[in-house]
């Protein structure tokens, strides 16, 4: 590749070219990029002083802070590859990622460790304590002293970037293996997304999550700023953006109604946003369309997988009538849609989403036969990633996701879509949530339960919810019975976990 360019050395070039324009800033301080970058070089030099070579492995398991951040980018000045794991994870999870990705270094918080507890400690690994607590060595005194300078690194573009654990919500969470190469074919295209060095994007999703670093490498790299928030709550983002004159976000799909339903958002000056960024679950188009309505500038919906393969953007600013769908495929994507037998299907039909660009994945870390079953090759042999969604295409060539695969329902042989009857739900005037969920049927296999959320205030009971739906639905697609939860279960970065809405119904019996 030779126009690539490392992520740290664009860091390292914006210190040279403006030394001080802020670079990043969390809850506790603000860094110009000339003493970013100093902080990037304490760590290096300091990984490379612990005996840790190019290609080995770091993880790091904590809130976002600027350590977090400089500890990120100084492995990768090193060569060295970084595993960001969840605090969320349960200890269990958060064991066995180690074991998969063997960290040479894990750095962690107070916080995350005291989650953890024994699976933090065990090992002989070495531990950095990021925020200087008594889990490891001090990150302050064990980062390099001021002024010192790793030995410098040719990155080779293929070595590994980082390893992105999936969410867990189908089983034990497999690392993702992103390139080198891979990462800078997403921030090295800034001028499409905005992310010059005017750009101040505010992240409040984790830096674990590929989610947030499809919006925090661009920022670096193109001499913007990041304003990091170390916990989301919808008031205070609103705040931080008006304070620091916010032009780009990216948050998931919750987070928007969070924002929205603050009483008096419109009082927050927001007129400085460019453009707010989606992506990692569905978003419903009457929550874009009061996105575009109240919340200045554009709004993009970006589909795609962790592991890569095609992606869709939807620029909502552009196409209103488009809300109900996740857009058309990038430039250099290619999507198609298979049937159950892997042949591709006829326009207008539906089928899984499988995707072919130049940002694959590696493969899954230790894991062949899984990295083998998530590709498909067409009859010329270009490889594709299969995505497990299930969707279909309109005239236009926009794409209206229908479910995950795993999600559908098959109900006495029919094939029963949640997101239909999720749409019913949420089209009662008292629901705020819902999530329509397959439950064991002695009668039909499967059939379809709803997990509902009510608003504030709301009088419906679960037989009047339950008529309501099976009124407006087709007979094969009725609803066999309505739960009321205070709140649907959510992975960090907003995906809801069907599958613990499941288990705990069948434990309550």
């Amino acid at each position: 590749m030779s126009d690539f360019i490392a992520l740290d050395a664009l860091v390292r070039d914006t210190a040279a070219a403006r030394p001080a324009h802020t670079a990043i800033i969390d809850d506790r301080r603000t860094l110009s990029y000339a003493e970013f970058d100093a902080l990037i070089d304490g760590v290096a030099a300091a990984l490379q002083a612990d005996g840790l070579k190019p290609q080995d492995v770091i993880s790091i398991c904590a809130y976002s802070t600027i350590e977090y951040a400089a500890t990120f980018l100084g492995a990768l000045r090193a060569g060295i590859a970084v595993a960001p794991l969840a605090p969320s994870s349960t200890p269990t999870d958060f064991a066995a990622m180690l074991r998969d990705c063997a960290p040479k270094v894990l750095f962690m918080d107070e916080a995350a460790a005291a989650v953890m507890g024994e699976a933090a400690t065990s090992g002989e690994r070495l531990r950095v304590a990021l925020d200087d607590s008594g889990f490891g060595r001090a990150f302050s005194p064990w980062c390099a002293a001021p002024g010192s300078k790793p030995a410098p690194v040719s990155i080779d573009p293929e070595w590994v970037f980082n390893i992105i654990y999936s969410s867990g919500t189908t089983g034990t969470p497999k690392g993702i293996v992103h390139s080198h190469a891979m990462r800078w074919r997403q921030y090295g295209q800034l001028v499409p997304v905005g992310h010059g060095p005017d750009a101040v994007t505010v992240l409040s999703t984790p830096l674990y999550s590929n989610t947030t670093l499809v919006a925090f490498n661009p920022t670096l790299a193109g001499g913007g700023t990041v304003v990091l928030m170390k916990k989301f709550d919808a008031r205070g983002f609103l705040e931080v953006s008006a304070k620091y004159r916010a032009t780009h976000t990216m948050l998931v799909p919750v987070q928007y109604r969070r924002i929205m339903a603050v009483p008096d958002f419109d009082q927050f000056d927001l007129s400085s946003y460019v453009m707010k960024h989606s992506t990692s679950a569905p978003f419903a188009a009457a929550l874009k369309a009061d996105v575009l309505k109240r919340w200045p500038g554009g709004l993009t919906e970006v589909y795609g997988m962790t592991e890569g393969g095609a992606t869709c953007r939807l620029l909502a600013h552009e196409n209103p009538d488009k809300l109900h769908t996740v857009g058309q495929p990038m430039p250099d994507h290619d999507i198609i849609l298979l049937d159950e037998d892997g042949v591709e299907v006829a326009p207008g039909e539906i089928g899984e989403v499988v995707g072919h660009s130049p940002n694959i994945m590696t493969g899954y870390l230790n894991q062949p036969g899984k990295t083998a079953e998530t590709f498909w090759h067409d009859a010329a042999g270009k490889r594709f990633v299969r995505t497990g969604d299930v969707g279909r295409f309109d005239e236009d060539g926009f794409l209206t996701l229908m479910d995950r695969k795993k999600d559908m329902i098959i109900s006495g042989g029919f094939n029963i879509y949640p997101s239909d009857l999720e749409a019913v739900l949420i089209g009662h005037d008292d629901v705020l949530e819902a999530a329509v969920v397959a439950m064991p049927s002695e009668e039909w296999g499967e059939t379809p339960a709803g997990f509902v959320v009510c608003k504030p205030g709301a009088a419906v009971d679960a037989a009047a919810l339950k008529t309501f739906v099976n009124e407006r639905v087709g007979k094969f697609q009725r609803v066999s019975e309505i739960v009321f939860v205070d709140s649907l279960p959510r992975s960090a970065i907003g995906k809801v976990l069907k599958r613990e809405l499941r288990d705990r119904r069948l434990a309550a019996g």
